[in-house]
């Protein structure tokens, strides 16, 4: 890793650790940065927030920031533009995503919504949404999954719910019971769609998509599909893609195709995935069973074949002990991905060209996941 800041982040340091902390004697930790590219101005993305998970209990999620115009990543920022926070960001980072103004990131363990300026990370308000997961928006309204009970592995596990929230006054607004421990979901037609997992109720797994009318915000439909459903997006045609994990054992991994013109299954792919993302009409995924055996591929939306079977081509993918988090450029179609390592230790980001050569890597924080890209005028 290069070296970062020198003498003059070590006296800033030393001076930190001197001074009285705004959180009542509790350490402020200063972002590190790190000069990974030239400065770029062709690109019409500001930069992107990529949020580290941390593991479990021990309350370390945090929030780095890549900036295209000088070309410097920023570690940790959210301590160092957030004093007055106390715990700082919270305990598992599991979804982050910008939407208008706002930086919004959903921290599990911690049972709430964080709600930031997206142009600095600052803390806004933060809403309280138990066992929280994924969010979705759609016309000035946010959508957030909720396990709704305490993280916990029970056979009588309780049903899951989607809660409403209004981007202008921050406030919950409706909520809507779904099926059990819910996860990604889409937006499309007037209708939310949602994953359910049923994780805590193993070996009886949910296999449903639960429909929800947003008007009347009630649940219209429960889509057979397969079970322990996780990741979900949609193609341009109306189609969501939905993974079903399996069992991680027995049944293995598959993605179904949904057409959202009759809320029915109109394909069962034989194609494991564990994350994915869509850029065009290329759905970008990869399958990580274990740190051995990962593949990058690409399966083209319109023929729904797989047209690559390693979207890295310059054998880089051999540096990545585990892929976790995925990330299409939207404008460049750069790919980014993270490499939680052993869950442990610090994580690395990857960034590859669209032909897929290695660009760039650098080191993130524990467990990188989530990344949400910054429109120019968004910027930070």
């Amino acid at each position: 890793m290069k070296q970062l800041y020198n003498i003059a982040y070590i006296f800033s340091f030393i001076c930190i650790l001197l001074s009285t902390s705004c959180r009542d004697d509790e350490m402020v930790y200063l972002s590190e940065q790190e000069q990974i590219t030239p400065p770029a101005s062709n690109s019409k993305m500001m930069g992107f927030y990529l949020l580290n998970e941390g593991n479990m209990g021990m309350n370390k999620a945090t929030i780095d920031y890549f900036e295209y115009p000088t070309g410097v990543y920023y570690r940790d920022i959210y301590s160092e533009n957030n004093p007055g926070v106390v715990k700082e960001l919270g305990d598992v980072g599991n979804d982050l995503q910008v939407y208008g103004n706002k930086l919004y990131a959903v921290i599990n363990n911690s049972n709430k919504i964080e709600i930031m300026d997206v142009r600095s990370a600052k803390r806004i308000t933060e809403i309280t949404v138990p066992n929280c997961r994924y969010l979705a928006f759609h016309a000035g309204k946010a959508y957030v999954s909720s396990y709704a009970a305490n993280i916990s592995v029970d056979p009588n596990a309780q049903i899951g719910f989607v809660a409403e929230i209004d981007t202008t006054t921050l406030t919950l607004t409706r909520k809507v019971n779904v099926g059990y421990q819910p996860e990604e979901m889409v937006v499309h037609n007037g209708k939310l769609y949602v994953a359910n997992s049923g994780g805590y109720r193993a070996p009886n797994y949910d296999r449903t998509v639960s429909v929800i009318d947003i008007n009347t915000f009630e649940e219209i439909k429960k889509i057979d599909v397969g079970i322990n459903l996780h990741r979900m997006v949609i193609d341009k045609r109306g189609y969501i893609y939905v993974n079903s994990r399996g069992n991680l054992s027995t049944i293995p991994s598959k993605l179904y195709v949904i057409d959202s013109k009759t809320d029915a299954v109109t394909d069962e792919l034989d194609i494991p995935v564990t994350n994915m993302r869509l850029s065009g009409d290329s759905l970008y995924f990869f399958n990580a069973p274990d740190n051995k055996n990962a593949t990058y591929s690409i399966l083209d939306t319109r023929y729904k074949k797989i047209v690559s079977n390693n979207f890295i081509s310059d054998g880089s993918e051999r540096q990545i002990m585990l892929p976790y988090g995925l990330g299409i450029n939207p404008d460049t179609k750069e790919i980014y991905l993270t490499d939680v390592q052993n869950f442990v230790v610090t994580g690395y980001i990857y960034c590859f060209t669209p032909e897929g050569k290695l660009k760039w890597k650098t080191q993130a924080g524990n467990i990188p996941a989530h990344i949400a890209f910054v429109p120019k005028n968004r910027n930070r």
